[in-house]
């Protein structure tokens, strides 16, 4: 792959225009597709298997058009002072408002006057509109949420508050501040890095290349896969952060060369073979990490993860031909001066020793004592993963600002939290004998069970499906409202064998616990098969047993501990104020296999890049431990700065006044550094040191089966060597040639 990779280096290099008119002509053919292809309409939802889909599979079938699982509002009104909404004036106002909402819009499928269904507090004091509509929230027209925001501004004007809750003001987030705020963060962290704007600059532009075509594929396709606007979010976050950090990567071993004394073709043919094999196997394990979301058996994670490998794939692309192009156009000036100067100086000096290679040499002293340390600290930052509860966050996790949480708290004062998130129980009597004794008998046993309130059995038309709305007595996300979904459900069962007739459960809050279930149920199938894929691929590219073994825990161990992290500031509120957290409470269902799968593949890539120029200073003759501070001294820097990239890029998103937004945020940006500075930094040279040359050891057998990718160049050092004649390779004189690359 390296004498490969070396010859593609050179050829992208002399045809730098051509590769070049290619990216961008793929750029513009990807923006024009984008511009000109119709608007997604519909971004669905579903959660094959579960029991609340079939509820709503089934409500779709039997009472079609009534779009059971559409977009839902609640607008409501509090009297002000000692007045109630039942006073004519209010009353009236309401009145007038019901009307309003029915003929605001034609995506409404019907709106329930509170006078009528009994939705006003005991009290008098609050009363609440329920809209409900033909579509989901991601498919309700900009005039639909206008008609729905306008409704209440008069009510407003005569003194009554009015807010709107439920899912039907739900949009996608906009996320271009935290983008624009990662990129300037990760563009002083290059800067600093390399001490050259132009090289600082060239990994930015590369990246944003290829973001630009991946984003824009995605929107031109969108209408036709059905891909949500969420898709196009997780695949511009992952598409910038490995972006630059491939381009970095390239970047880097070609200044390296270029100070070794190369012609700058070389240096890019030696730069692409070597970081650039790296570069092909760590955005293996990105792909694989991203498509194995398959796995869970959800179509949105599904496209999700195949769009977001895609990216990544164009990323890995990006960085073998686009790159090395760009390097030929930016000629000297991506060394900068100061680095040129030292370069010179280190041709006659021998260069003091940087910080990582300090650090190594450290490690190599307390190798005991570094893991221990990394271990038992991550150990125990990870303790509150034992507490994970898992869920997805309702409207009480709303900033206060907002109308969804005013309307949230609203409700829970009038009529309790349960009002919040009422169950839909579902009774398909077409196999009982006596469809409504048995829909009596549902509604019976819901009560027993102890909820705030019982709506009595609606019929459908051919009287074969019976709906019964049922009122929780806590907030939607509570563990004592699962319980009640569970104590339904298991009470359905006895219904079902005495009676023939179905009980199923949905609603929103049945739908979040059964995708949460089914997220936690796919949770080890996916670690096993991300890491069992990893695992092989590692094999390959390091020739060893226990380093991919190594990897493959430390990971485990990383994310763990970042897990503990978010359960103590999102569920236990342990510093939530500093982190904007309006309402501790449930984690977000799809956190823990979100974070495995992108985070794996961002470790992996650490691994990769660090561990192989240890293991090519190895193959080229140094000793097990020299290996490891060769590393260091050539890979601690630029992996450092690869990783507070990442944060940088994923920190920006903490700052989003959405919870689930806020959380991905957090949580990938405190994985990332427990990852890389922690995990890859301290526990893998300690664990490598204490190996020695046992952590490089293959059986025989084995060695002859796997084939030989040589990541680390050593064929491509022999075949330079055997062209060059006296010419020193990257690993010539026991190593000190390959010592003293990459020293800026």
């Amino acid at each position: 792959m390296a004498t490969f990779l070396y010859k593609l280096g050179r050829l992208t290099f002399r045809r730098r225009r051509f590769v070049a008119l290619i990216w961008v002509a793929l750029l513009a053919v990807a923006g024009i597709g984008a511009a000109t292809a119709p608007a997604a309409t519909s971004s669905s939802f579903s959660i094959p298997g579960t029991e609340a889909q079939r509820a709503f599979d089934l409500l779709d079938q039997r009472n079609p058009g009534t779009s059971a699982d559409g977009a839902t509002a609640r607008v409501v009104f509090e009297a002000p002072g000692d007045e109630k909404v039942t006073d004519s004036a209010n009353k009236s106002e309401i009145t007038g408002i019901v009307e309003e909402l029915r003929s605001g819009s034609k995506q409404i499928a019907s709106v329930a006057d509170p006078f009528e269904t009994q939705a006003v507090s005991q009290n008098g004091s609050t009363a609440y509109i329920s809209v409900s509509y033909k579509v989901n929230s991601m498919e309700l027209t900009d005039a639909t949420r206008d008609s729905l925001e306008d409704a209440g501004k008069d009510a407003q004007q005569s003194g009554m508050k009015v807010e709107i809750g439920g899912d039907a003001l739900q949009v996608v987030p906009h996320t271009g501040t935290a983008e624009i705020i990662g990129v300037v963060i990760a563009a002083i962290v290059l800067v600093i890095t390399f001490g050259s704007l132009v090289a600082a600059g060239l990994p930015l532009v590369t990246a944003l290349v290829g973001v630009g075509i991946g984003v824009s594929t995605i929107t031109a396709l969108a209408n036709v896969l059905d891909l949500g606007s969420t898709t196009s979010i997780l695949a511009m976050m992952i598409g910038l952060a490995v972006g630059i950090d491939y381009a970095l990567f390239i970047v880097s071993r070609y200044r390296a060369e270029l100070a070794e004394g190369r012609e700058r073709e070389e240096a890019a043919g030696r730069a692409v073979g070597t970081a650039g094999s790296a570069v092909v196997f760590a955005g293996l394990t990105v792909v694989i990490a991203l498509a194995g979301l398959a796995v869970v058996n959800i179509p949105m994670l599904t496209k999700m993860g195949f769009a977001a490998a895609g990216t990544v794939a164009i990323a890995v692309l990006i960085a073998l031909t686009l790159v090395p192009a760009a390097l030929g156009f930016a000629g000297k000036r991506v060394m900068g001066r100061k680095a040129r100067k030292a370069a010179e100086a280190e041709k006659s000096t021998e260069a003091k020793p940087n910080m990582g290679t300090r650090w190594a040499r450290f490690v190599l002293r307390k190798p005991v004592w570094v893991m221990l340390v990394g271990v038992l600290g991550l150990g125990i930052i990870a303790v509150p993963a034992a507490s994970l509860e898992m869920g997805l966050p309702d409207d009480g996790a709303q900033p206060k600002s907002t109308t969804q949480r005013q309307a949230y708290d609203m409700l829970s004062d009038g009529f309790g939290p349960g009002f919040n998130g009422p169950l839909l129980v579902v009774v398909d009597t077409k196999n009982s004998s006596d469809g409504k004794a048995a829909a009596s008998r549902v509604a019976e046993e819901i009560e027993s069970i102890g909820v705030s309130a019982v709506i009595p059995p609606a019929f459908n038309k051919a009287g074969d499906t019976a709906t019964i709305t049922v009122i929780p007595k806590d907030r939607p996300s509570s563990h004592a409202t699962e319980e009640v979904v569970h104590d339904i459900r298991d009470a359905g069962q006895d219904v079902t064998s005495d009676t023939g007739a179905e009980v199923l459960v949905t609603g929103a809050t049945a739908m979040n616990i059964d995708f949460s279930q089914k997220m936690n149920d796919a949770l080890l199938p996916y670690l096993a098969l991300v890491v069992g894929l990893a695992f092989l691929l590692l094999m390959l590219v390091f020739r060893s047993i226990l380093v991919p073994l190594k990897a493959a825990l430390g990971f485990l161990l990383s994310v763990v501990a970042a897990l503990g992290a978010v359960v103590a500031v999102f569920q236990w509120g342990w510093l939530g104020s500093l982190f904007g957290v309006e309402q501790a409470g449930p984690i977000m269902s799809m956190m823990p296999i979100f974070m495995v799968g992108v985070v794996f593949g961002l470790a992996m890539d650490y691994e990769v890049f660090l561990v192989t120029r240890m293991r090519e200073a190895y193959v080229h003759g140094e000793s097990p431990g020299q290996a490891i501070v060769t590393g260091f001294q050539h890979g601690a820097r630029v992996v450092a700065a690869a990783a507070v990239i990442m944060m940088a890029v994923f920190s920006g998103f903490i700052g989003s006044s959405e919870q689930m937004i806020k959380m991905i945020g957090f949580s990938l940006a405190i994985a990332v550094f427990f990852d890389a500075f922690v995990v890859r930094m301290a526990i893998v040279p300690a664990v490598l040191a204490l190996l020695g040359k046992r952590a490089w050891w293959l059986p025989r057998w084995l060695d002859r089966a796997l084939p030989n990718v040589d990541v680390e160049g050593e064929k491509l050092q022999k075949q330079l060597t055997g062209d060059s004649g006296s010419e020193q390779g990257p690993g010539d004189g026991g190593g000190e040639g390959e010592r003293e690359l990459a020293r800026v």
